[in-house]
């Protein structure tokens, strides 16, 4: 792998990585997902298992794997808000 595609995949590494740890920090229960509180736990606790996942393989230097977990991570929270379940500010 070139310089330049370690140098890419590092940053781009770290992007998901905060934009995930900011949506997981502002994450809100609309009131519709009161109503499904089992849904919207599973959706926060797999979010957040991807996350720390994420961080494991961040800290080995894996950022394939890391950037992979980050993503999926994120498309929980992105398919909870797109139910309307959840909600977060507009980073998210």
């Amino acid at each position: 792998m070139s310089d330049d595609v370690k140098a890419d995949l590092y940053e781009k590494t770290e992007r998901y990585c905060r934009m995930l740890a900011d949506a997981l920090e502002s994450l809100r229960v609309t009131p519709m997902g009161e109503s499904m509180k089992d849904v919207v736990d599973e959706f926060r606790t797999m979010a957040t298992a991807y996350y720390r996942d994420g961080i494991h393989f961040r800290d080995a230097e894996d950022w394939v794997n890391a950037l992979i977990c980050f993503t999926y991570g994120h498309g929980w929270i992105d398919a909870g808000v797109r139910l309307g379940i959840m909600e977060c500010d507009s980073s998210c």
